[in-house]
Order: structure tokens, then sequence, then C-alpha cells
């Protein structure tokens, strides 16, 4: 909104960062990419840590492509502890 205010334009993909972000966090906080249900206090707490871990990758001067990379990594290992969990659990 700020941005259509400012240059009386909008930009179609100025969102578009955001998906990695909104879909790591509620990932990392519990919620299973396979069906199942989260907690709000999850994706909070998943939110905090990926902002903890962009801001110690710009802290200490990373590119932001490997800013992508590093919150993709943390995508796939928070989906292999799910996976992992549901199959030893028998939820699977």
């Amino acid at each position: 909104m700020l941005y259509t205010a400012r240059f009386t334009a909008g930009a179609a993909q100025a969102g578009e960062p955001l998906l990695l972000d909104s879909i790591a966090a509620v990932v990392i906080g519990g919620a299973s990419l396979f069906g199942g249900s989260g907690t709000i206090f999850g994706t909070v707490a998943g939110s905090l840590v990926i902002a903890v871990i962009q801001y110690g990758l710009v802290f200490i001067d990373v590119e932001p492509f490997w800013q992508f990379v590093a919150v993709g990594v943390v995508i796939i290992i928070s989906v292999l502890v799910d996976q992992t969990q549901r199959r030893l659990g028998g939820d699977g």
C-alpha cells in the first residue's frame, strides 16, 4: 500500500519474496505440508526462527541469494523431520 501511495502504481510481484518466508514459518512452526494441523503459537515461533536466521545472515553480510538458499534448506530439514516423525509415530 505504501508503494502504491507513493508511486501511484502497483507492482504485481511485490510480495513474492514473502511467500517463501510464510511457508517456512508455518512448516517450522509444526504444521505439516501433507495435511494436519498447526497452531498460531507454532507459526509465531517459526516466524521468529526465520527472522533470526535472516537477520543473522544479513548481519554477517551474506548475499541475498544464499539467504534464500538457507531458508530453503531449513524448510527441507523441517519437512524431513516431520516425515520422520510421521513414519515413526505410525501416522502415515
